[in-house]
């Protein structure tokens, strides 16, 4: 029998070349990928703001005022990944008054490094904002 067939196959260098190419190639897209992945995380702090204004203005119909207690409009925020949750944001409603109130998110984490978290606010007309970008 003859055991010295030549098999065709790459070499080390080969595959350390592509595995460079595949670097670069990574190192270029991530940039972009983390935009991506900031905006979907801020779609979260949306939602949820939505959610406690419509809930704060139910309040308000059957209550004639705002109220800055989750409790009261039956909010429960969700947990973050510090709490063992899924959640990128903390809640909060910062300003209650009889005819006005302002909640706020506030990111968890600093998604691209540059020392600012993401801050999304919402009013009691309903006016979505963006007040600190990651």
């Amino acid at each position: 029998m003859n055991f010295k067939r030549k098999l065709r196959a790459y070499n080390l260098q080969e595959l350390l070349v592509v595995l460079v190419i595949i670097g670069i190639l990574i190192l270029i897209a991530m940039p972009n990928f983390l935009g991506f992945i900031n905006k979907a995380k801020s779609v979260e702090a949306q939602q949820n703001l939505k959610t406690i204004y419509s809930l704060e203005r139910s309040h308000f119909f059957m209550y004639g005022t705002y109220t800055p207690d989750f409790n009261k409009i039956d909010f429960e925020a969700p947990k973050t990944s510090a709490e063992g949750g899924t959640s990128n944001f903390t809640y909060e409603i910062i300003e209650a008054t009889p005819s006005t109130f302002k909640a706020r998110a506030t990111g968890i984490s600093d998604g691209d490094g540059d020392g600012q978290k993401s801050t999304w606010e919402i009013d009691h007309e309903g006016v979505l904002k963006e007040v600190t970008k990651d």
